[in-house]
């Protein structure tokens, strides 16, 4: 696992030891970072079920301002400041060592772009995505980016969210969602 391209390109990150984090493949990563690849420059980010940090890292690594990473075991937790710490990102990153809903309900920052990428079939996506929208934490234009089994599909999302288009890669699907219209009083 490296960083693709940016400040850090070529980075060598940490990996896990078992399968409790399934990272994000090369192919599909890539495949992620040219599809928003305009949408970083100076935006903040938040890496839900951030797992080794790999995509809040290529973030930071392209041009977003700041990255809050979320992921509620202390392994993954450790191993996401590790990968910082290599990419010298320390300064641009925070990391919370907590359950992605829990986070979301106490949560009273915006962000630019949301990667959710929960374990398949488990249906947090599901539900993560629910109070995504319900707590409104996305800024004007922000996006999120929605790492699934190519088999699931989008639940409706409310206004002023809408549903983008879909990118599959095997047995991988990318959805993509935006906010749009302007910011809730």
């Amino acid at each position: 696992m490296r960083i693709i391209s940016g400040l850090a390109r070529g980075r060598k990150l940490k990996e896990p030891q078992g399968l409790d984090t399934r990272p994000t493949t090369g192919k599909v990563k890539e495949s992620l970072f040219n599809i928003i690849q305009f949408e970083l420059e100076g935006r903040r980010v938040l890496d839900l079920f951030a797992g080794t940090g790999q995509l809040g890292l290529e973030a930071l690594s392209r041009g977003a301002e700041h990255c809050t990473f979320v992921d509620q075991r202390r392994e993954a937790a450790a191993l996401v400041r590790e990968n910082i710490a290599l990419c010298r990102f320390e300064s641009q990153s925070r990391v919370a060592q907590e359950e992605a809903l829990s986070f979301l309900a106490c949560c009273r920052e915006r962000f630019d772009v949301v990667f959710l990428d929960p374990p398949y079939q488990s249906g947090l996506l599901e539900r993560t995505l629910e109070q995504l929208t319900r707590f409104d934490i996305l800024r004007e234009h922000g996006i999120i980016v929605c790492e699934s089994g190519a088999d699931w599909t989008l639940p409706p999302v409310p206004s002023p969210y809408e549903a983008g288009r879909e990118y599959r890669y095997g047995q991988i699907k990318l959805t993509i969602c935006r906010r749009s219209g302007s910011v809730r009083g």
